[in-house]
């Protein structure tokens, strides 16, 4: 029970790692907030961890001033804000991604960290506490090939999640990162090209471990970071990524 007592708003908590975290926080006491640009998954998350159910496009302000204010009202404090919700682009060289996909990959995966921290930094100024995690990507570290700028764009978290931990720091709020590599989620085949038994072996030569991360492998470390067992460690992008990075 290390997050007994808290809260967390969790994006991207209808499928894959935000699940994952979103039940682990749960089973340590959390109240959870489900957030997710569909609604019918957030609401399935949130019955799961018995929370709250929000509909949220992480890269419109409007919508996320309404899940902070939401959240707010609610429990009247806010101790853990996790920014999950991300998308990529498929594998193509750079210089043939769309305009539009590269606007859609930073407003997603950047410009939703600088909405959440307007909205929510305030609110945790005035209590003089908070955690932010921000999950990021193995991406950011070790690039792979034709995923250029959703490379950039979890490169980008990284050094935010630097940044603002350093800004942060004199108010008591912690700003950290998750590194994962390619999991069982929705954007698998996405990062592959094409799921298929060939890929997949392909993918997995390059994971010392041999297996992709586990939306439990992310519930796991996101917990740890969260509570107050880690109250020293801020600025940090752990990685959870069984050695791809080494």
């Amino acid at each position: 029970m290390r997050l007994k007592g808290k809260t967390a708003i969790i994006t991207g908590a209808g499928s894959g790692f935000g699940a994952g975290i979103s039940q682990k926080f749960a089973q340590e006491g959390a109240q959870v907030m489900a957030a997710d640009l569909n609604i019918d998954t957030a609401q399935q998350t949130a019955e799961l961890v018995e929370g709250l159910a929000q509909h949220v496009d992480v890269a419109d302000n409007d919508s996320v001033q309404a899940m902070i204010t939401a959240a707010w009202a609610h429990w009247g404090h806010i101790d853990i804000l996790v920014n999950n919700a991300g998308i990529t682009h498929l594998p193509t060289p750079m210089e043939d991604v769309a305009e539009d996909e590269f606007d859609r990959v930073f407003a997603v995966n950047a410009k939703s960290v600088y909405l959440t921290a307007r909205h929510i930094v305030p609110l945790l100024k005035q209590q003089n506490s908070g955690a932010i995690l921000n999950i990021a990507s193995t991406a950011g570290v070790s690039p792979r090939p034709n995923l250029n700028w959703y490379n950039a764009s979890k490169g980008w978290m990284i050094t935010a999640t630097k940044a603002m931990a350093v800004e942060l720091a004199p108010h008591n709020i912690r700003v950290n990162a998750l590194n994962p590599v390619a999991g069982e989620t929705p954007l698998l085949a996405s990062f592959m090209g094409e799921d298929t038994p060939e890929m997949r072996t392909k993918f997995l030569a390059t994971i010392p471990l041999n297996r992709f991360s586990t939306p439990q492998d992310m519930g796991n470390a996101a917990s740890f970071l969260c509570s107050d067992e880690a109250s020293m460690i801020t600025g940090v992008a752990l990685e959870v990524d069984g050695g791809r990075c080494i």
